[in-house]
Parts: structure tokens; sequence; C-alpha cells
């Protein structure tokens, strides 16, 4: 027997299935391919998650947080990771201030970029731990504390970073304990030859895209709260749990893949992400029940970033996606366990 669902949230699903494709249409205008980092940063943001994309300079990943940060009437800022940035360069510092009438004296806060809504933390890996650890805090909490005062960053707040994979002079890698901080790990890729044509036409010519405001804040807020009323059935949440448990070396549900070349699996948080972005995708898909199918096609950017892989599975040139796809494919679901 079906669910029944009321009707006010089917309408509000479907009113978000409408601005999300605006979203995504507007995006297009700036950004040429690369459709699954696009829907991948859509889903982080749709349901309070943060973002870690992969790729060489110059793929367009500033242009998109950009075109984003427009298309969603948020207030946008970027921070460029450097060796020497400090915490405070980032979070803020207390200044002293006067009163030009009094003349009283008094320490005021003075916000740093990270007090915005979209925040892109571009080379992430070029800062050191310690800058690194005032960024994923506030992914974290939300908030920032100085001073021994607690400071709310403004809602919704999301966080796309950025890391170049081909220098690694000078950087501090994200230990695997703070990238399980972000939601996904999105890998941009080459253009292919039709869309570098289409790039060169649009940037050498004169071309402007004019983008539009399409979604606010608030309805953001209440996506992320929709999302979550999505129903997962059971058999649903326990493929999910099995699946990211495959990842687990020599447990119960390992494959034979994992115990070979994993040296760890994921936390519960791959799991809370897995159940998140199912619900999301079904919810575009049209539908208020997630199906295995919403599970596997968020598998990889959900759980590429959280697990290690050994020295044997390093020394074999083994790449983690070519794991997950196997964990993936030696996985069955409730029914074809039956």
């Amino acid at each position: 027997m079906a669910t029944q669902i009321d009707p006010a949230v089917q309408k509000a699903a479907d009113e978000f299935r409408s601005k999300y494709k605006a979203v995504r249409d507007e995006i297009g205008k700036a950004i040429v391919g690369h459709q699954e980092v696009v829907d991948g940063v859509l889903t982080a943001l749709f349901v309070g998650g943060h973002v870690l994309i992969e790729g060489v300079p110059g793929l367009g990943k500033t242009y998109l947080v950009r075109t984003l940060a427009e298309a969603v009437h948020l207030k946008f800022s970027r921070i460029q990771f450097t060796p020497d940035l400090m915490p405070a360069d980032i979070i803020g510092t207390t200044i002293i201030s006067e009163d030009p009438a009094s003349g009283r004296r008094s320490f005021v806060f003075e916000k740093g970029p990270l007090f915005a809504q979209i925040i892109l933390a571009d080379e992430i890996n070029r800062a050191t731990p310690k800058t690194q650890s005032a960024l994923l805090e506030a992914m974290q909490e939300h908030s920032v504390t100085t001073g021994g005062t607690r400071h709310q960053l403004e809602e919704p707040f999301f966080v796309m970073a950025t890391q170049n994979p081909i220098e690694q002079e000078g950087t501090y890698p994200l230990p695997e304990a703070q990238l399980d901080r972000f939601m996904f790990k999105l890998v941009v890729s080459y253009s292919s030859k039709e869309e570098m044509k289409t790039i060169m036409d649009r940037t050498t010519t004169g071309f402007k895209p004019q983008i539009n405001r399409v979604m606010t804040g608030d309805e953001i807020i209440g996506t992320q709260n929709l999302v979550r009323r999505v129903v997962m059935a059971p058999h649903v949440q326990d493929y999910a749990i099995r699946s990211a448990m495959a990842s687990h070396p020599g447990g119960p549900f390992a494959v034979e893949v994992t115990n070979k070349y994993v040296r760890w699996g994921v936390s519960p948080r791959a799991v809370q992400t897995l159940t998140l972005a199912a619900k999301l995708n079904a919810m575009l898909d049209g539908r208020f029940n997630t199906a295995f199918s919403d599970v596997q096609k968020v598998f990889l950017p959900a759980m590429r970033h959280r697990v290690l892989l050994n020295f044997e599975g390093e020394a074999e040139g083994v790449s983690t996606d070519d794991v997950l796809k196997k964990i993936l494919e030696n996985t069955p679901t409730m029914a074809e366990a039956a």
C-alpha cells in the first residue's frame, strides 16, 4: 500500500524540483559540462553538507561556486589559502575601538571572510593544519569561538573547498578525520572537445552571462528540512548500512577487494551522507521514498574520501573508486540476498 503524502509536503517537493532545475539552468549559462559535479555541489547545498572538489587549475571550480552564489542569492566569500594564512585571517579578530563622542574604548570583534553563507576555500591544502582546523570547526559547528565568545554563522552555511592534485610541494594534505567533515568529494575532469569549443566561444568573444537569482536562503533551509521527511524504508536503509560497512576490512560485510586493498573503512557519517543524498535524489525523481538506485548513485562521491587504501593497494596502483565500484558490485540488495 502506497504511503499517503501530505498535499502541502507534495506541493513543496514539486516546487523544489522546479527551483532546482532553474538553479541548474542558471549555472549552465556560465559552466559548460561537468554536470555530475554541478549536481553534486547542489546536492550538498540542499541537504546541508559541504563539498571538496579536486581538479587541476583552470577547470572552472571558482567560477562554479561564484555562479551558484549569484543564482541562490547568498553572501559569497572567497578565501585563498596560503601557507602564511592564520586562523584570525579567516575567522576575524578582536580589536580596540574608540567611541568618537565619549572617547571610551572597548573591544570589538571584527568579522573575517568566514562570515558569509557560501565560502570558497581555494586550495585548502596549502594552509597549515591549524588554519585548516579553524575552517573545519566552523563547518561542523556552524559557529566560531574567539575570545571566549561564540559567534553563530548565518544559515544556510555552505563550504566548497578545492585542492590541486598535481602540486604537492608546500602543501598540507587534509587528514582523514578532517576529510570526513566533507559530505562529498567531487573530481573535476577535463572537458571534451565540444565543451572546449563552447568554452572558447563564450570566453573569447565578450560573452557575459546574466545570472538570475532564482532561490533564497530561506527556501534552501526549507529544502534541507523537507529532505529529511523523505521516507527511507528499512530494507533500503539496511542496504545503505551494509554497503558502507563493506568498506571495513575483516568486518562481517567486507568483500574480497576490501580485505585485500583497504586499510580503514568509513565512519557512521558516511551512512548519514548516503541517506540524505539518496533522499534528495528520490525527491528530484518525483518520489517521496528512496530506492536502492538512489544509494548507488551517490555512493562514489560520498565514500571516495573516507576510504584509506593499504600499502598493497597503493603499490598496485588501485584507485579508491575502483575499490568502491567493486564493493557496489558485490554487496547485494536485500532482494538479491533473499
